[in-house]
């Protein structure tokens, strides 16, 4: 080596004349339709979700119902409320969300994974929080399948020695 680097501030010198030095990454843009809201699909077990929010007053909407109607259990409700309160943002914003498919609990589920990840479209200073606390990742864990010769997944039939 022709020179030798000593201190971080050779070393940031060094590096600044080089062309492999990289641009920094830009920050990321929010994504808003004409109406000013973010969409995101959410999924869980065979549930899938596709989750609408905008600025309002925290009303939210499930299948044309309100939240807690179609989502009757309080367990259920808290699951939804939970990226709100991650990002301390309860009581901004309206959800307008469609789900199908699978039962309450994996509905539920994919509406959080949703909401998740529009919150982080709207306003992608929010992602650090809703990224730390695991609500941008898809949980993919579903119901294992029934093998032949089994009575459900590696339950066997009762075994008889008579």
């Amino acid at each position: 080596m022709a020179e030798d680097i000593k201190s971080l501030d050779d070393l940031k010198s060094a590096v600044e004349g080089t062309p492999a030095a990289a641009p920094v990454e830009a920050p990321r843009e929010p994504q808003r339709d004409a109406l000013g809201r973010s969409y995101a699909t959410g999924k869980r077990k065979d549930a899938v979700a596709r989750v609408w929010i905008k600025p309002g007053s925290g009303k939210v909407t499930v299948n044309g119902k309100e939240m807690a109607k179609y989502f009757a259990r309080p367990v259920l409700q808290m699951i939804l409320r939970q990226p709100f309160q991650i990002a301390n943002v309860e009581g901004q914003f309206d959800v307008m969300a469609t789900v199908a498919g699978g039962g309450l609990s994996g509905q539920a589920g994919a509406v959080k994974h949703g909401i998740s990840k529009a919150l982080q479209l709207y306003e992608p200073a929010l992602r650090p929080a809703l990224k730390a606390a695991g609500f941008l990742t898809r949980d993919s864990r579903v119901v294992e399948r029934k093998k032949y010769g089994k009575a459900k997944a590696r339950r066997s039939f009762q075994f008889s020695k008579r």
